[in-house]
């Protein structure tokens, strides 16, 4: 009886989500190529004003890397029309809000407003296309809120630097290997014409994306976005020729120390394909079967049964080129680095020389369709979808039918995928010690 409700409750569940809302959207591009994509929503007075940048970390200079992250803060000091320090203001005293974020593949900025700001919104963000002021001044002061940012989130922080261990020894030529944040002493040494140009190269119209969603009138939003974007001239096309990486085939290892830590970490990691591909969707699913909360396999064992972990995770962290999978955990006790790896092989070699069972299949797909739903749930989190959809995976509509892409993820995927990328001879195990003195 309890495995006919069980069956019963997932055959409603993925009947409610076939039904989800659709996100309806418009798109187009402006003359000088900037692409424009509309989202009405008329059922709550907001919206976001919000433009994402095809430029990331890994498009930096070798020797000045941390420079996109260094503009997140940058394009905040103000433009022609916008007095230095004045943005915030302008934002919060009109009712709304902002925030930026960087990653290795792009730059995200929002606003977030009364929906009779649109208008406000749309001129701000052209501001910071058009008459960004970039002087010596603001370098100087966004040089040490950037510095104080790594020192808090970095430097002085539990496990900080971890991530970035294991980038700079998994990717040997790729720009993935330095950290988002980059280099203190690259951004020290940088000229203002340097910052000048990177500016000149990348923040043009036709290597962005604008996206307008909440409650507007799409015919007055089309007509200020022709206004107010139409006459930035377009900028020389980007061209990236990134090199790519040779396989691994032969385990590695490494060894880092962070003096904020007492207890040390194992992180065994694999480099994995770009989310475009549909075995990055397949190893998200290997993911949550491994570490998707109490009842996930590597908690219930390392975590719950046999007490030899504080905390165990597996993560595919996919990116526009690579993927990172990563396999991580805290020991308890004495318990060794290599026995946690030796239990989360083990774990890894069921997946690959056997089908997980129908009711955890059943289990993962529950998961992945609630996450596809609450996805969707607010304008914000619309919003950034429809621009992450369009720069990085190039198909807007994976909004609506990404969750087709896991529908159609079978056991046997799953474990094929586990076969063709989770095997030790195609990883890094990076040891995370605490720091002594001596060292």
């Amino acid at each position: 009886m309890k495995k006919c409700l069980f069956s019963l409750a997932s055959l409603m569940l993925v009947g409610f989500m076939a039904n989800a809302q659709k996100v309806e959207f418009e798109e187009y591009d402006l003359d000088n190529g900037m692409h424009v994509i509309l989202h009405q929503d008329n059922t709550a007075p907001v919206v976001i004003t919000s433009v994402m940048y095809h430029v990331g970390a890994k498009d930096e200079n070798p020797e000045r890397t941390g420079f996109a992250h260094f503009f997140e803060h940058l394009l905040f000091e103000g433009t022609k029309n916008i007095g230095r320090g004045e943005w915030f203001n302008i934002v919060s005293s009109n009712g709304g809000s902002n925030n930026a974020n960087t990653t290795d593949d792009r730059t995200y900025y929002y606003e977030v407003f009364p929906s009779n700001a649109v208008e406000l919104g749309l001129w701000m963000e052209s501001e910071r296309l058009m008459h960004p002021i970039i002087n010596q001044i603001g370098v100087d002061t966004q040089n040490e809120v950037v510095k104080e940012e790594k020192r808090l989130r970095v430097d002085n922080s539990p496990y900080g630097n971890l991530l970035a261990e294991v980038k700079k020894n998994i990717f040997i030529k790729h720009p993935y290997r330095w950290a988002t944040i980059g280099s203190m002493d690259h951004l020290d040494a940088a000229t203002l014409e340097e910052f000048q140009a990177f500016n000149k190269k990348f923040y043009v119209p036709n290597n962005a994306v604008l996206v307008v969603a909440g409650d507007i009138n799409k015919a007055e939003v089309k007509k200020m976005i022709k206004d107010y974007f139409g006459p930035i001239p377009r900028g020389a096309e980007v061209k990236r020729d990134l090199p790519r990486e040779t396989p691994i085939t032969s385990p590695m290892k490494a060894t880092a120390y962070d003096p904020n830590i007492q207890i040390p970490a194992v992180i065994a990691s694999y480099r994995t394909p770009s989310y475009k591909e549909r075995d990055s969707y397949v190893l998200n699913m290997i993911s949550s079967y491994l570490s998707g909360g109490k009842s996930s396999v590597l908690y219930k064992k390392l975590v719950d049964e046999q007490k030899q972990a504080l905390a165990v995770q597996a993560v595919n962290i996919s990116q526009e080129d690579y993927g990172i999978y990563a396999l991580f955990a805290l020991p308890l006790g004495e318990v060794s680095l290599e026995t946690l790896v030796a239990e989360m092989d083990e774990e890894i070699v069921k997946i690959q020389s056997e089908l997980i069972s129908e009711r955890d299949f059943q289990k993962l797909q529950n998961q992945f369709e609630s996450q596809f739903v609450n996805s969707n749930s607010s304008i914000e989190g619309i919003a950034g979808s429809l621009a992450t959809y369009y720069m990085l995976y190039g198909d807007v509509n994976l909004i609506n039918s990404e969750i087709d892409i896991y529908r159609n993820i079978t056991r046997e995927d799953i474990q094929n995928v586990a076969k063709k990328y989770l095997n030790p001879n195609q990883r890094l195990i990076l040891d995370y010690l605490p720091k002594k003195d001596e060292q």
